[in-house]
């Protein structure tokens, strides 16, 4: 079926204006018509059904129906504390209501929905009785007659209700909302995003423009928050938008009677919208710190509301938040005393009542009716605006039938096709802005395409559409820049840490943030710095370490870490605490570092919690060694350095194996989980001792915590070690350590090169190179595997199966290759820090973007720290 042509509204208008009185099914439609009225009349011209009824403008019926009845039972079954019941007993009040008004307007009668065995409970005919009685709009339509001496016009007939077609007279002339033509659809403008639309949106209003300005739009959909911010942004007028719950203070009283109600675990995080609205910032230092445990002045109000909660009222947390934060907010005052509610203990029950009305029901607010008319897509026939611009038209535009026996679904989805034809053609200008893809999914079109288009529709592309992209890295938009004076010249990046450059790695962006941004404090960073502090006291004073001060360094760390755990967390963190440090002392025991002073003296890097706490330094050579190092551009600090070739660094996290550590380090292409401490680490350490082998350790003195507690830990299952050659790669394989490593390897692999030797094996390897690649099939089928099998074969004996043992030798070899850094990675690995220092030098400078994507391309999003800064799209 083609779409329907709307009949022009002077047409419209000279087919009814003779009419003593005309109804419409759409108030907007009402009024129009009654704008254009160019003669005397006395009384209302064009109404809808429900307005002539009622006397009034029309009222959300299920609400005021709801009030009424919550009313009627607090009236008939009073209690002291003023509690209207459990909010079980609203929700079920509530869906009795929806579906007596509901029933009542398909078929005329308030009783109707009693024909329904599945539906006629007590309840609800305890609400069919209340509603019966009461002069609300549906009875006041049921009780209405129009007249029969008015000469009475009905325009859209079929889209009235059963109940609004009970008013009308026996006699009255019915007219259509549609001409005979069909309405050629005109084309849909596909945009990017959201983004994108909405900037669309403002290039083409103004302040001036705003009165002559409808935007269609599904309410709760991403186009309501980002037109609104953005109209208020422009200082652009508009109204039909955010409704009660979306002021910003009722918003903000809400959030304070939640957060009240989850006692310990409210973090500061939890509580800083309510604090903006009260002019406090905080910071970001305590968001991750439990509310009750962080001491600070302008908390101190917050923290006394929520222990006090059982005891406080509504009124009184009302007026508490009004002290502190200026507003005045009478009309939440009224509706808490409208629900009886304002007198009321804020119990968890009778906040989930509350919270109840505010999900279920739109509480009218009142509007100044000029700017720009934010209309809702689904509730929408008519908008009388010159212009009206459609935002989405997706499926979240299509409506849900009712699901109820009472409902003629076919009638209905009718009723909603005819008012979407109308839609689309309210206004003398239309404008369709849409997307065509979102996160590389094609957007379904709103349902009603499909039955009003001949051909289908399964995204926007298909019908007739104009692409709009907006150009990158253009001047318009965006901050503005004042130039300084005098000018300043950005800093060079002299040096960059581990930590900073896997961040950087991973997203440009994301750094960029990083640099700009302050973080809170987290628990794993403090008990982290804190396992650290004791590591480092150990080394200096083990002697002094016994059981009574483990037991004060644990209930000190327990104190420490307060604020970001509840009470009743303590004993397994103490726990968690005590096995860490106990295998700590236990590492250091049976691995005591090598004294020497091959280091600078203590560099006073920070301080130590426990050194301050008993009054001794830690001033060892070895321990907490800070290092920048200017002609690679790389700077860190060296937990322990284990001996003069061995570095250790702890880690209070999971376990990875040399395998994973190497692979983490790649640098082309990178990983997707890029971590380049141990290859950054070794990278100067070598410049310290070059020439020699050096190790790296990992020390994860916590992943044991399960063997720990059933008695069968081993501290080799927390130690990972990578180790540095300083030969290349193909120097190693000929080398007596490579040749070691294979006799500590496969039976057949031992067998054949105990009967090669090493003297023979140094020969063959000495003029082959081992090929780049690491994959296992590949090496089998190299020319290196072909020459150094047949090589192998020939040096050995007829007993030994030489062939398979020279197959496990190359596996092996790789398996070292994997495990390990040469003297190339390091060599690969000091220039890519030089192209990202220099890449970082220029991007700070201006004279290119941070983008999003690194070096590998599109960043591992589970590990960016400012996911919502980085926008999709742009790259």
């Amino acid at each position: 079926m083609p779409i329907q042509r709307a009949k022009p509204l002077t047409q419209l208008y000279a087919d009814i204006a003779d009419y003593d009185l005309v109804l419409v099914p759409d108030a907007p439609l009402a009024s129009a018509l009654n704008r254009r009225l160019d003669r005397p009349h006395y009384g209302t011209f064009a109404t809808t059904p429900r307005r002539l009824a009622a006397g009034r403008r029309e009222q959300a019926e299920d609400r005021v129906a709801f009030l009424d009845v919550v009313d009627s039972v607090r009236s008939s079954t009073p209690r002291t504390d003023g509690d209207t019941g459990a909010v079980d007993n609203w929700k079920t009040l509530a869906y009795a209501i929806g579906n007596v008004l509901q029933c009542w307007e398909h078929h005329g009668a308030a009783d109707a929905i009693l024909d329904y065995d599945e539906f006629a409970d007590s309840t609800t005919e305890a609400v069919v009785e209340q509603l019966s009685t009461r002069q609300t709009t549906s009875q006041q339509l049921t009780e209405y007659t129009v007249s029969a001496s008015q000469d009475v016009a009905v325009v859209g007939e079929t889209q009235f209700t059963e109940l609004e077609q009970s008013i009308l007279p026996e006699a009255y002339d019915s007219y259509s909302l549609f001409a005979e033509e069909s309405f050629e659809l005109p084309a849909v403008n596909i945009f990017d995003s959201p983004g994108h639309i909405v900037d669309a949106l403002l290039d083409s209003i103004d302040e001036e423009r705003a009165d002559d300005v409808a935007v269609v739009l599904e309410n709760g959909s991403q186009y309501s928050s980002l037109v609104e911010s953005a109209f208020e942004s422009a200082d652009i007028p508009y109204y039909g938008g955010p409704g009660f719950v979306d002021d910003p203070d009722h918003r903000a009283l809400v959030r304070l009677l939640r957060v009240a109600h989850r006692g310990s675990d409210t973090t500061v995080a939890d509580v800083k919208p309510i604090l903006s609205h009260c002019g406090v910032d905080l910071g970001v230092a305590h968001d991750e710190k439990r509310l009750s445990a962080v001491s600070h002045p302008e908390l101190e109000w917050l923290q006394a509301c929520c222990a006090e909660i059982a005891s406080r009222t509504f009124r009184d947390v009302l007026e508490t938040y009004e002290s502190k934060s200026g507003a005045t907010l009478e009309r939440f005052r009224t509706e808490l005393e409208t629900l009886g509610l304002l007198e009321t203990p804020v119990t968890a029950d009778a906040l989930g009542r509350l919270e109840y009305y505010l999900d279920t029901y739109e509480v009218p607010v009142d509007r100044e009716n000029s700017g720009v008319l934010l209309a809702d897509a689904k509730s929408s026939g008519y908008v009388g605006r010159p212009v009206v611009f459609y935002l989405g038209l997706d499926e979240g535009w299509t409506h849900s039938a009712p699901q109820r026996p009472w409902v003629d679904t076919a009638e209905q989805f009718e009723r909603y096709i005819r008012q979407f034809q109308l839609l689309l053609q309210s206004g003398r200008e239309q404008y369709y802005l849409v997307q065509d893809t979102a996160g590389g999914q094609p957007v379904t079109p709103c349902l009603y395409f499909n039955e009003l288009l001949d051909a289908e529709c399964s995204q926007f592309s298909d019908l007739d559409s104009v692409s709009y992209s907006r150009p990158r890295n253009g001047d318009g938009g965006g901050f503005e820049r004042e130039p300084l004076d005098p000018p300043v010249e950005s800093e060079s990046v002299e040096s960059i840490s581990q930590s900073s450059l896997n961040t950087y790695v991973n997203s440009p962006r994301d750094y960029l943030f990083s640099r700009l941004l302050d973080s809170p404090d987290a628990d794993y960073f403090e008990e982290g710095q804190l396992f650290h502090d004791f590591a480092e006291f150990y080394v200096n004073h083990p002697e002094s370490v016994d059981e009574s001060v483990v037991d004060e360094v644990v209930e000190l760390m327990c104190s420490e870490v307060r604020p970001f755990y509840p009470e009743h967390d303590r004993t397994l963190r103490a726990r968690r605490y005590r096995i860490g440090l106990e295998t700590i002392m236990e590492f250091l025991d049976a691995n005591r570092p090598e004294a020497g002073d091959f280091l600078t003296a203590a560099s006073g890097f920070g301080t130590n919690t426990f050194a301050e706490r008993f009054d001794r330094p830690v001033d060892a050579p070895i321990t907490e060694r800070w290092f920048e190092n200017a002609e690679l551009g790389i700077k860190g600090l060296i937990d322990l350095v284990y001996a003069p070739d061995h570095l250790l660094d702890y880690k209070s996290g999971s376990k990875k194996s040399a395998y994973d550590v190497v692979k983490q380090s790649a640098i082309d292409p990178p990983s997707d989980t890029v971590d380049y401490q141990a290859l950054l680490y070794l990278t100067h350490y070598r410049t310290v001792r070059p020439d020699e082998r050096l190790d790296f350790t990992f020390f994860h003195f916590l992943d044991n915590l399960d063997d720990v507690i059933a008695g069968e830990a081993n501290l080799d299952d927390t130690l990972t070690t990578v180790s540095y050659h300083p030969t290349t790669f193909d120097e190693y394989v000929g080398s007596r350590d490579a040749y070691d490593e294979l006799l500590d390897g496969y039976s057949d692999c031992v067998a054949t090169f105990e009967a090669l030797g090493f003297e023979a094996y140094a020969d063959i390897v000495d003029g082959l190179s081992f090929p780049e690649t690491t994959d296992r099939a590949e090496l089998r089928a190299s020319e290196f595997a072909e020459q150094f099998t047949e090589a192998v074969v020939a040096g050995t004996p007829d007993d030994v199966d030489a062939e398979k043992g020279s197959d496990q030798a190359i596996r092996a070899l790789n398996g070292d290759r994997k495990r390990a850094y040469f003297r190339e990675d390091l060599d690969r690995f000091e220039e890519f820090i030089e192209e990202r220092l220099a890449e970082l030098d220029r991007r700070r400078a201006g004279e290119e973007r941070f983008p999003i994507d690194g070096p590998g391309g599109e960043p591992n999003y589970r590990r960016v720290d400012h996911r919502d800064l980085l926008l999709e799209g742009d790259r």
